[in-house]
């Protein structure tokens, strides 16, 4: 499977008054990384999104464990990549590190949606396109 990196630099307004990462602000991160690994893969979203070619890919399930605090002014790299594609579901997870140690696993399932027609404002779920689960699966683009 295609994965992509980013580092990440902790910042003041991610973390409580004890200077811990708010545990929301994980699922922020692993949005973004998301994002990043559809770019990686050569998939734009942001576009097809205004092109109306997809709604969007809503979040359908989400899930994290946490093995240790991460803090403020902590670089953390988070390695994401897509574990399981169904008809129009999809399972991502992120694993990030903190000194080369797993310090949280976030898993996001989504779907991949376009225009409800008899909807106005609505989505439905559309097959996922098999060129971008190829492109998905593959270890580098």
């Amino acid at each position: 499977m295609l994965t992509n990196t980013r580092v990440i630099r902790i910042e003041w307004g991610d973390c409580d008054p004890q200077g811990i990462v708010f545990n929301p602000r994980f699922f922020v991160f692993f949005d973004a990384c998301t994002a990043g690994l559809f770019t990686a893969a050569g998939i734009d979203l942001f576009g097809m999104q205004k092109a109306g070619t997809i709604a969007g890919i809503p979040m359908a399930d989400t899930r994290s464990r946490f093995f240790m605090p991460v803090l403020f002014g902590d670089e953390v790299l988070v390695k994401t990549s897509a574990l399981e594609f169904r008809r129009s579901s999809f399972d991502i997870r992120h694993q990030l590190f903190k000194d080369d140690q797993l310090a949280v696993e976030g898993t996001e399932t989504r779907i991949w949606t376009e225009k409800a027609p008899d909807r106005p404002g609505g989505m439905k779920s559309t097959p996922f396109p098999a060129q971008f689960i190829e492109r998905l699966s593959s270890p580098e683009n």
